[in-house]
Formats: C-alpha cells, sequence, structure tokens
C-alpha cells in the first residue's frame, strides 16, 4: 500500500494555506472554487483520496490540481482556461449590419411589411449579406445588441358605430 505524502513532501506550506484560504473568499466560478478548495484540503493534510471524494472528482485530477498550483504557486493557475468554442454562426453578418438593416424601412425595400419580424429580416439579411443566418440566432444576437420589437397591431382608422356591442356591452337606449 502507498504512504500518503504530507503537504510539505508534496511542496505546500503555511504561506500556501494562507493564499488559498484569502482566495475562497473571492472566488465566483464555481470550477474554481472546487480546484482550490481541493488543493486547500490537501495544504491542510487531508489525503488526496479522501479530498477526491469530497470534491466528487477522481484522485488523478486533485494531483493533476496540485501540480498545477505548485508550478508557480499562484491560485490564477486553477482557473479555467480560455476555449476555442464553437464558431459564430454567420460571421459576415456583424452586429453593424444587423442595426443598419434593422433601421431601414422594409416598405422601402420592396417587402409588403411596415414592419420587420425576425423571419423576414434574417431573409434579407441573408440574401443581402450572402450569409445563411437563422431566426433563432438573429433573435439571440438582436436581443444581445438591446434590439426591442413589437408586432404589429392593427387599429381601424374609423370604428364601427355598434362596436360596443360586439364586445359585449350594454346597449345605450
Amino acid at each position: 500500500m502507498r504512504r500518503t505524502r504530507t503537504p510539505a513532501e508534496l511542496g505546500l506550506d503555511g504561506h500556501d494555506r494562507g493564499r488559498l484560504t484569502r482566495a475562497l473568499g473571492k472566488i465566483r466560478e464555481l470550477p474554481t472554487y472546487r480546484r482550490v478548495q481541493a488543493v486547500l484540503g490537501v495544504a491542510r493534510g487531508q489525503g488526496v483520496p479522501e479530498v477526491a471524494t469530497l470534491a466528487a472528482t477522481t484522485p488523478q485530477s486533485v494531483y493533476h490540481w496540485v501540480q498545477r498550483y505548485l508550478r508557480r504557486h499562484r491560485v490564477d493557475d486553477l482557473r479555467n482556461g480560455p476555449r476555442a468554442g464553437r464558431p459564430p454562426a454567420a460571421p459576415g453578418i456583424t452586429t453593424a449590419r444587423i442595426v443598419r438593416e434593422f433601421n431601414k424601412d422594409p416598405m422601402r425595400l420592396g417587402y409588403c411589411s411596415s414592419d420587420w419580424t425576425v423571419d423576414l429580416l434574417a431573409r434579407h439579411l441573408s440574401r443581402r449579406y450572402g450569409c445563411a443566418i437563422g431566426a433563432r440566432t438573429l433573435r439571440r444576437r438582436m436581443r444581445q445588441l438591446g434590439l426591442r420589437w413589437k408586432r404589429t397591431r392593427h387599429v381601424y382608422k374609423n370604428p364601427a358605430e355598434h362596436l360596443p356591442q360586439k364586445k359585449g356591452a350594454l346597449s345605450a337606449a
């Protein structure tokens, strides 16, 4: 059976315990908090298997986190690194282009609508810039830009005289 190494044998000392304890109060991201908490547990003398169980991870991950921290003794090394993520949909349709086209009148562009709908604007942008964009993507981008739109509401210029009766009101006889 392997002997559990002490914090000093791993390279952790009292300064590391203080640094990690102070960092716990400032961290806002959950994965980083879990890593710092696990490294702090090892620095306080808890066994790696015990810390791994408390952190709901494998002992290998805890050893990896401790090694990552010990390279430079910096808590920031335990943060998530930047990730590439999914490439943006319709990169040719920039936010400036969305705003510019949104501010135009669809009637003057030849559409049979006085207001933009998301579907209509998405089709227009796709045609205009030769880059397909879906309605969901456009809606998400418009929300990020703070653009708001409401559905058109049809109002009769001269409402019928008997409209209140149609709506259920009593006649004024």
